[in-house]
């Protein structure tokens, strides 16, 4: 899967977002179409739209979680709770990486200094979904 991260890196110089990239790298094994993740990721980037709060690599992480780990059910077989407990586990290892998943702590925006690019982030990423998953 080293090959993902690359072409997720790839995707991030081409334009995409830190979300689209990690996202649309992986979407055909977790049984999306490239433009329907593109689509769904694009609110994600730059630390929730823009707001430098959650990484976009991470948020990118968590839909291709929810892709590979939701039943698509509400009342039959709910998989929220296992989904959620993969979210946080997916999560922790980000930061036991990078200290933050914070983009704008990551980035150095808050005073201090950076800690990790986007394509690392991206990178980083791609690396605990290849182990996950």
């Amino acid at each position: 899967m080293e090959n993902r991260s690359e072409k997720a890196v790839e995707l991030h110089h081409k334009g995409y977002n830190c979300s689209q990239a990690v996202v649309c790298a992986y979407a055909d094994l977790f049984g999306l179409d490239e433009k329907t993740a593109f689509i769904v990721s694009e609110s994600f980037g730059a630390g929730m739209g823009g707001m430098q709060s959650t990484c976009g690599a991470v948020s990118g992480m968590l839909i291709l979680n929810g892709a590979k780990n939701s039943g698509g059910e509400l009342l039959e077989k709910p998989t929220k709770a296992a989904t959620y407990k993969v979210a946080k586990e997916l999560t922790a290892k980000f930061e036991e990486m990078n200290t933050s998943s914070i983009c704008k702590v990551i980035k150095g925006l808050t005073g201090d200094p950076v800690l990790r690019t986007c394509d690392g982030c991206i990178e980083d990423a791609c690396r605990i979904i290849a182990d996950y998953f």
